[in-house]
């Protein structure tokens, strides 16, 4: 009996605090006190309705702290709502306080879309009351230090430019990022430098780079405002105009030269022709020559030709040929 009455009391004992267990997981009561601490308007009901829905209670009742101790007024339900949808409730918290710290208008709506939409709003309002410089070019995204540029006279010129920027709220959402500032920045300096009739007058005026720039509205479409383009530094650069000249020249000279040894080629090709055409003009001359005897015998088994006139011409014969070899002896003997 005794030992029932034990295993009875163990049982209600192990129970207690079981029950006193799951209490503590729904019921967070440090929280919950803290809050009253503070004067925020939270109930132990919506404590434990938190946990059914399974949202941190502490990513919910410390923010509202937060906002009530600074004098804004958010509700348990639309930091829920927010925590839910995937956003960063203290995040969007502090910004709120930021902007109203800096009386910059921000609406809870338009904070938790920026913090939806991807862009670390707290960061957007710090920079909308601390602008931000940014480099032009990024080294770390380009890896270039330098925008390069050809001016009309052909020198190349690197310039680097400092932009300052203030986040705009009103156009974060959609906007475009830091990237598009940079380039639409790069392409402003090319275009400048590009324009310039002589390199000299952009290394006299470094401003005309900033000035042209600054009124193409290159922040059009992004959420920042540009208030100033500065240029960090301008260097002189390759002479790209004759660097150009010289490379058509070699470039038109092994084109002349290529003409050369194709009319070379051709005057070759001609010469071996006309050689052929001599051989064989030879070989019809040496043919007909070879008629010759063949006619004159002819002509003496008929009679059209008489002994003494074969005789004579080969007599006439002889005396060229001996005339000949006199006449080739005698220039021998000048030379």
């Amino acid at each position: 009996m005794e030992g029932g009455i034990i295993l009875l009391i163990l049982g209600l004992i192990i129970v207690f605090f079981i029950f006193f267990g799951i209490i503590s997981y729904f019921v967070p009561w440090r929280l919950w006190i803290s809050a009253k601490a503070a004067s925020v308007p939270i109930r132990i009901i919506d404590l434990i309705g938190m946990r059914l829905r399974r949202v941190d209670p502490f990513h919910i009742v410390l923010p509202m702290i937060t906002a009530h101790k600074a004098g804004l007024h958010l509700s348990s339900n639309m930091l829920e709502s927010h925590y839910l949808a995937g956003g960063h409730v203290h995040d969007v918290v502090n910004a709120l306080i930021s902007a109203d710290k800096a009386r910059i208008p921000l609406s809870w709506e338009r904070a938790t879309a920026i913090d939806l939409a991807g862009r670390n709003v707290l960061e957007a309002v710090q920079m909308s009351v601390k602008p931000k410089v940014i480099d032009c070019p990024d080294e770390s995204i380009s890896g270039n230090k330098m925008v390069a540029a050809v001016a009309k006279d052909g020198i190349q010129l690197l310039a680097r430019a400092r932009v300052t920027v203030r986040a705009n709220l009103d156009r974060l959402i959609g906007g475009a990022t830091e990237e598009t500032v940079i380039a639409r920045v790069g392409e402003g300096i090319v275009t400048t430098i590009g324009s310039a009739e002589s390199h000299k007058s952009i290394l006299e005026n470094p401003d005309m780079i900033s000035k042209t720039v600054l009124h193409k509205g290159l922040d059009s479409g992004t959420g920042f405002e540009i208030l100033s383009i500065d240029i960090a530094d301008v260097d002189v650069g390759e002479n790209i105009g004759a660097k150009l000249q010289i490379a058509q020249a070699n470039a038109d000279k092994q084109i002349a030269q290529a003409k050369a040894e194709e009319r070379k080629a051709m005057a070759m090709a001609r010469e071996q022709e006309m050689k052929a055409t001599v051989e064989e003009m030879r070989a019809h001359v040496v043919e007909a020559e070879a008629e010759v005897p063949k006619a004159m015998a002819e002509a003496l088994r008929k009679g059209h030709m008489g002994f003494m006139d074969y005789y004579n011409l080969q007599n006439l014969r002889s005396d060229t040929d001996m005339r000949q070899s006199i006449s080739d002896q005698t220039k021998k003997t000048e030379d």
